[in-house]
């Protein structure tokens, strides 16, 4: 019989959060579950990689790892450093809130799956949207079943998928899954500024609710309309349609 593959569950909640508890719950049954999550919340941190100081890791349970750094550490590490074998799948989340279009570029939770992608792995980040209380039952039922499939069926090279699941409430189901593109997200006055008791001004970036452009085939669209959306996000940035208007600015030096 083979052996179970190797799966790395990450998340940017950190190490005691309940979505990172009920991903790893939904995945063992597809293969042996190593967490590597960090020891505090690490929300927005994107892709940083901590150069200008030493991590440090502990192990706080069996095949239960924390890293005193982000969610691109802790895949990194696990990787690199922790793991005596290359997992099989990576996967981060599952995130309290979504991770929508623009989004993204900000989300540790993907970023997570991205490092994992980079280092040649299949990766796949999982948000539940809300702001709670959440309810992670759907999101990992779904979880572990894509898990399944991807174990069977490897993802496009360069390419991670970013799972987004509404919120429902009791006896509700989702209307299905959607394949999906990254949507647009309507930016803002997003910072709210205050005043302290000593008279000292202080700033909270992200304080309102932002809106988005509701187009069909976009991940905010399924998801408004009580889909699952599962977006395939390719780690090559280029944008080959705009070579040609582009060329003309370079001019001679191409």
């Amino acid at each position: 019989m083979p052996a179970a593959p190797l799966i790395l569950i990450s998340n940017d909640d950190g190490i005691h959060s309940d979505g990172l508890q009920a991903l790893a719950d939904a995945v063992a049954a597809h293969g042996r579950v190593v967490v590597v999550a960090p020891d505090r919340e690490q929300s927005a941190v994107s892709h940083a990689l901590t150069l200008h100081r030493p991590l440090r890791i502990d192990e706080v349970a069996p095949d239960r790892y924390t890293v005193d750094g982000t969610p691109t550490d802790c895949v990194n590490l696990a990787i690199n450093g922790i793991l005596r074998e290359r997992p099989a799948l990576v996967v981060s989340g599952i995130n309290k809130g979504a991770n929508l279009g623009d989004d993204v570029t900000y989300s540790g939770t993907v970023s997570a799956a991205m490092e994992g992608t980079l280092l040649g792995i299949p990766s796949i980040a999982v948000s539940q949207i809300g702001r709670g209380p959440y309810d992670f039952r759907i999101a990992a039922t779904f979880t572990g079943e894509l898990v399944s499939r991807v174990v069977a069926n490897p993802l496009p090279p360069d390419t991670l998928l970013n799972v987004n699941v509404p919120q429902f409430a009791d006896g509700e189901h989702p209307s299905g899954v959607a394949l999906t593109r990254m949507g647009k997200r309507r930016y803002g006055d997003a910072v709210i500024e205050k005043v302290d008791p000593r008279g000292r001004k202080y700033y909270w970036i992200g304080g309102q609710e932002l809106s988005f452009v509701d187009e069909e085939g976009t991940d905010f669209h399924a998801v408004s309309h009580g889909n699952i959306s599962v977006t395939p996000i390719h780690l090559d940035l280029t944008n080959y349609a705009s070579f040609d208007a582009l060329r003309a600015l370079v001019g001679s030096w191409c």
